[in-house]
């Protein structure tokens, strides 16, 4: 198909950085776990214990590859944060045992979660889908990524989100109630997963609201930085 084929000109696929790299990662889908931290899910009043993992998805004009400026989005008065590392699928598989899961990673990431919270409360009380407090654009900056060779044990270590120099979330990749081969198994029954897949993990315990002027740092140990400010 050539240009002048299509109705209007065609956005360019999102294309994430990899760390030390001058090629880049092709994002296919962005998958995010909820409720993955027990601390977290209790803060939400939620019972923590070993469900099935649930999932949504965000869309690709959510992701702010390498972070920066992101502006306060639309109809929202409760922009909450949630810092997460991110899982970037490098083979494509379905049915994946957990024993088999880490052969399909191609790396990892620190990204944010957005969330427009009191959309995400409304859609809840009237048992609604969470589309429109979850997916908008800019509502997932995202690190480079870093290739699993060049990663430690990203089975633990610690996560965190400082917002104005101060420490808001804080928690350790062990303390996830669903671990990263358990999700991409669990994933895989239900999606074909393909290379350039995202999945955002979950959050640990501390998510709050931001404001414009906001300065954030997400961290994760063995990752770049992501380094977001709300405008």
């Amino acid at each position: 198909m050539t240009a002048n084929q299509l109705a209007f000109p065609a956005g360019a696929r999102k294309l994430i950085p990899i760390s030390g790299d001058r090629k880049y990662f092709p994002v296919n889908r962005v998958f995010c776990v909820g409720r993955n931290y027990a601390k977290h899910a209790r803060e939400m009043g939620n019972d923590p214990d070993r469900d099935p993992p649930f999932f949504f998805l965000k869309t690709l004009d959510a992701l702010v590859p390498g972070g920066g400026p992101v502006r306060y989005p639309r109809m929202t008065k409760e922009l909450h944060h949630e810092i997460e590392m991110v899982v970037a699928i490098g083979s494509p598989g379905a049915d994946v045992s957990p024993e088999l899961a880490m052969q399909h990673v191609f790396g990892y990431a620190v990204g944010l979660d957005l969330t427009r919270r009191d959309l995400q409360a409304e859609a809840k009380s009237l048992k609604r889908p969470w589309d429109f407090g979850k997916s908008f654009e800019q509502g997932a900056p995202i690190t480079a990524i870093t290739e699993v060779n060049d990663c430690g044990d990203m089975s633990k270590g610690e996560i965190s989100l400082s917002v104005n120099d101060k420490v808001r979330q804080l928690g350790n990749l062990n303390e996830m109630i669903w671990d990263v081969p358990e999700i991409i198994a669990y994933l895989s029954r239900f999606y074909y997963l393909e290379a350039g897949d995202l999945i955002f993990t979950g959050t640990p315990a501390g998510v709050g609201p931001l404001n414009c002027g906001d300065q954030l740092i997400g961290r994760v140990d063995g990752l770049c930085d992501l380094s977001v400010n709300i405008i």
